[in-house]
């Protein structure tokens, strides 16, 4: 993979498969610096953010994060007139060569959508549910001060804030439940219409 962090893009494979002697099947019927072939295929290069955020890469994880997030390019009139779809809804595949760089295609493709959703949620924000038992092992940026997360499970409401320490490694110091010790940093979730305060301290 390649990060072309001018273009804002994550290519799978460059430079495409279009002169040359090797074949690698149907990738090269896509016209040269789409999809595969030498485009940034979202679905594939979302798994690079996961592999950053669970190698502990906390800038570097949501630097390419954001390189995928489709608002940033619909922040500016430029960056508009050039991906040219819905700036809300994450693209198949935006396009890596001229003159067409920068476009974006193959938009609602719940795919790759979905595989970021959960890189978000799970390996960045650090949400782990399993069956009740619920886990916070966040990979967010040093400069993130805290944030929070409304879960409802089932008639029961946790409001989760996570802290990060400035300085601090990011790793999980303490995790409390309406001010209780969470043996183990683990959360039973339990069904009894209550709200509960979880405070995710990063150390």
């Amino acid at each position: 993979m390649l990060v072309r962090q001018a273009d804002g893009l994550i290519l799978l494979f460059t430079p495409p498969f279009d002169k040359g002697k090797l074949d690698p099947g149907y990738i090269k019927g896509y016209v040269p610096g789409i999809r595969e072939n030498g485009g940034q295929y979202t679905h594939g290069v979302a798994w690079l953010v996961q592999a950053s955020a669970l190698l502990g890469q906390r800038e570097r994880a949501m630097e390419l994060f954001d390189l995928l997030n489709p608002i940033h390019h619909g922040d500016a009139r430029d960056k508009v007139s050039r991906y040219k779809t819905e700036p809300y809804v994450l693209a198949g595949d935006v396009y890596g060569e001229p003159p067409l760089t920068g476009r974006g295609g193959w938009t609602w493709y719940t795919g790759s959508a979905s595989w970021l959703y959960r890189i978000a949620l799970e390996d960045i924000l650090g949400f782990h549910l399993r069956g009740n038992k619920l886990t916070l092992a966040p990979c967010v940026p040093a400069n993130w001060p805290s944030y929070e997360i409304t879960y409802k499970y089932k008639s029961a409401t946790y409001q989760i804030l996570i802290e990060n320490t400035p300085g601090g490694s990011g790793a999980v110091r303490s995790v409390t439940v309406d001010g209780v010790a969470a043996p183990g940093g683990v959360i039973e979730l339990a069904d009894d219409g209550r709200r509960r305060d979880v405070r995710v301290v990063l150390g």
